[in-house]
């Protein structure tokens, strides 16, 4: 790197600093617009400041050091954030599926993708905690899948619109499903998978311990994001479908730990 590169980086890192004190809070894409950069310099530059301790990285962005994410953004806010991955991400989770499988889904924008996609799947019986994605089969029109049976698990509605606490847990613990899909706030080698709602993550534990397959969807914008709370290791992860940007870094990190990884082509 030369002297110039340096440089810029420097002030780049100054600047970013300086937008996080303001904001209590910065996105990549957004400082991708602002400086004038690549998505990926963005990301180094967000990785050397962590390493620095200068801020913490969080779901496609940055928060001030030593916060760890408890804000859940709405779903309006989140359906609009990377489209063209969680479409690919949707299509490939969904040819995992079977006509007349039981079939968990945990609430979230990904997995409300790939509920769109299996909405024509014959014959399902669906259990999810999601008041978004219950609507999803249940407003199906032509094309929907025949006999589906969709089961809402009940409990406290969050800002995403998911069910979680109690009721839910039990009713979820009292199921069987051939294969779950779950999406996650964030992924990382060391916290595995986590969520900004304590309810949620039990919740979501509750699931993975019903499930027969365990199926992760994920853009690459989770990767090294970190929610309050765990509710899995990567090793208990089956499947975990995401993205073709992810870096082959992450990928083989993943492979590691992960059953098995599925890289969707997004298409443009």
């Amino acid at each position: 790197m030369t002297d110039n590169a340096q440089l810029l980086a420097r002030q780049r890192r100054a600047m970013i600093l300086e937008w996080l004190r303001q904001r209590g809070g910065v996105r990549v894409n957004e400082l991708t617009r602002e400086l004038g950069v690549s998505d990926m310099t963005i990301r180094r530059d967000l990785d050397a400041l962590a390493r620095q301790g200068l801020l913490d990285k969080v779901h496609g962005g940055a928060v001030p050091a030593g916060a760890p994410s408890s804000q859940e953004p709405g779903f309006e806010a989140k359906s609009s954030w990377q489209l063209s991955a969680k479409e690919a991400i949707a299509r490939a989770a969904a040819d995992l599926v079977r006509p007349g499988m039981a079939v968990g889904l945990g609430a979230g924008t990904t997995t409300h993708a790939v509920a769109r996609e299996l909405a024509s799947v014959d014959g399902l019986t669906v259990v999810t905690n999601s008041l978004r994605i219950a609507e999803v089969f249940e407003q199906s029109g032509p094309g929907a899948g025949v006999g589906t049976t969709v089961l809402r698990t009940g409990g406290i509605r969050t800002p995403s619109d998911a069910l979680v606490g109690p009721l839910a847990d039990q009713a979820i613990r009292s199921l069987h499903v051939n294969v779950l899909f779950l999406g996650c706030h964030g992924i990382s080698a060391e916290a595995g998978l986590t969520s900004p709602n304590l309810a949620e993550a039990e919740t979501n534990r509750a699931f993975i311990g019903s499930a027969r397959r365990v199926v992760v969807v994920a853009d690459t914008t989770k990767w090294d994001a970190v929610g309050l709370a765990t509710f899995a290791t990567l090793d208990q992860v089956d499947v975990l479908v995401t993205d073709d940007g992810l870096s082959a870094e992450r990928r083989t990190a993943a492979a590691e730990r992960v059953g098995e990884v599925i890289v969707a082509e997004s298409v443009n």
